[in-house]
């Protein structure tokens, strides 16, 4: 895509601070971090979001995000690891080249997690019902509900 600035900073157009880099996936630091070692993972490959990131893709990305999140949280001497994917502009996607943020957790830096409503156990079990619906008939998924 040539106007995503994730795919300007792969090719090298747009600098970045890489991190790492293999052949499917690209790592440097975020430029407006949450703390610092703040990073953002990316496929090398363009995709919108975690809806369109094919599996074979993922699976190598996750292990790239668990070992460079056991690195960042030694580098940074950091207390917890955030490994956070927004999917979606209602959930904070800004930046529509699907990307996975490793943030570095400080017990004192005033990184605030988000209130969840009060639900009521009704209200939860039947979310849980559909989302079970969904996995029984829909076939883009692939998963069978337990």
């Amino acid at each position: 895509m040539k106007n995503c600035i994730f795919c300007k900073i792969i090719s090298g157009e747009i600098p970045s601070l890489k991190i790492y880099e293999d052949d499917f996936v690209y790592v440097f630091a975020d430029i407006s971090p949450n703390n610092l070692g703040h990073s953002l993972v990316i496929p090398k490959k363009h995709h919108k979001n975690l809806y369109d990131i094919p599996d074979k893709t993922l699976s190598h990305i996750m292990p790239v995000v668990k070992k460079l999140s056991i690195a960042i949280k030694k580098a940074t001497k950091a207390d917890g690891i955030n490994i956070i994917m927004n999917n979606e502009p209602c959930a904070g996607q800004v930046v529509f080249h699907s990307h996975i943020h490793i943030i570095p957790r400080l017990e004192d830096d005033g990184y605030k997690h988000w209130k969840s409503p009060d639900f009521n156990e009704v209200d939860i079990e039947k979310s849980v019902e559909n989302i079970k619906e969904v996995l029984l008939n829909d076939t883009d998924t692939n998963l069978r509900a337990v």
